[in-house]
């Protein structure tokens, strides 16, 4: 399957999609080389877009991150998800097994690898940085996306899921709080705010 058909059916009927997902055989490499990588890029070059193109600001006032700050943010960014995909992988193979489910390396990362779907293609409107809370509210599917897709795939029992789900969703946080704290740090001072 490719990369928009499997986006648009995660996003339009997932109940069914991470079934199809569940029985797929996948490699660490294929998953990152055929789908993380390809949409982990959207939100990493939209927002260098819209952060060193377009600008930044408020009442008018614009104001355009310099390219190299840009371009860093960009890499940082993309290696940064890349990275956090299987960070939250790990995360979700080590509590399975205290919540019913199993312990399963691959399958785990099938679901860190597929969950952030909506969020990376909401990166788009990162092109113009005002529309952030367009993004940002759209991204919030991703969580209902682990909720469905986390108690097939890891195969957790459903009295337990939502538990599960909520740890993984507690861990997901603070991974992203300090993922962002760090690629925040590629940009000037202007824009970051600390």
């Amino acid at each position: 399957m490719n990369v928009v058909d499997r986006a648009r059916s995660l996003i339009l009927r997932p109940w069914l999609e991470w079934k199809v997902i569940d029985a797929e055989p996948q490699t660490v490499q294929g998953l990152y080389t055929h789908y993380v990588m390809v949409l982990a890029a959207i939100p990493a070059i939209c927002g260098f877009i819209g952060f060193s193109l377009v600008g930044v600001g408020e009442f008018g006032a614009t104001y355009r991150v310099p390219m190299a700050a840009g371009v860093a943010h960009m890499v940082v960014s993309y290696m940064m998800s890349l990275g956090c995909v299987y960070v939250l992988a790990l995360v979700i193979d080590a509590l399975a097994p205290g919540f019913g489910g199993e312990k399963n390396l691959i399958q785990a990362l099938k679901v860190s690898a597929f969950t952030p779907t909506p969020l990376w293609l909401a990166g788009v409107f990162s092109i113009i940085p005002s529309l952030w809370i367009i993004g940002a509210l759209l991204s919030i599917y991703s969580l209902y996306l682990l909720y469905v897709g986390l108690p097939i795939l890891m195969k957790t029992p459903e009295d337990k899921a939502i538990a599960c789900v909520a740890v993984v969703i507690m861990a997901a946080i603070v991974l992203v709080v300090v993922v962002k704290v760090v690629i925040d740090l590629t940009l000037p001072a202007t824009i970051r705010g600390f």
